[in-house]
Formats: C-alpha cells, sequence, structure tokens
C-alpha cells in the first residue's frame, strides 16, 4: 500500500464532510416526516413519545445507512474504480462471445 498524496486526503476529507451533511439532512427529513402527524393530530402525550421515539430510531438509522452508502462507494485508492470498465475491443472479432 503507498502513501496517499495531499489530493487524495483532501478527496477523503471531502467525502467524508458530504457523508456527514447529507446523513444528517436524510435523518431529519426522516424524523420529521414521521413526528409530522403530532403536529396535525390530537395524540395523547403516550401517542406523541412513541412517534418521537420511532422518528428518532429511524433518523439515526438513516443517518448510518446514508454515510455507509455514501463512504462505500468511494474509492480507496486512486486504481480503483467503482464501476469495473467495460471489456476493451479486440480487433478482428465481431463479438466479446467470438
Amino acid at each position: 500500500m503507498g502513501r496517499r498524496t495531499q489530493a487524495d486526503r483532501d478527496a477523503m476529507t471531502v467525502e467524508i464532510g458530504y457523508a456527514v451533511v447529507s446523513g444528517a439532512l436524510v435523518a431529519v427529513a426522516t424524523f420529521a416526516g414521521i413526528l409530522l402527524p403530532a403536529l396535525f393530530l390530537d395524540l395523547t402525550p403516550a401517542g406523541e413519545r412513541i412517534l418521537f421515539r420511532i422518528g428518532a430510531t429511524l433518523g439515526s438509522l438513516a443517518f448510518a445507512v446514508r454515510v455507509a452508502h455514501v463512504l462505500w462507494r468511494f474509492p480507496r485508492a486512486p486504481h480503483e474504480q467503482l464501476v469495473p470498465s467495460a471489456q476493451p475491443s479486440q480487433p478482428g472479432r465481431t463479438s466479446p462471445d467470438s
């Protein structure tokens, strides 16, 4: 494993920042979407508490899934690619199976 360049370290820092910020936005949207009925419905305090706990739990889960998803897709080294490249062309062949 070679040493990472400053550009590689900067790219990883930006990617981590993006993962955390986008994860926080997804978590807040999830929490708000679950807690929204409490604003419009006349719920008991126990019902509001249940919605709050469900929203907090699902918001935390959404945050963790979003951060993991963003960071998992980030290449670990410059030579790694997200999607394998297509088969290179082979002169004289009509299809990749021949």
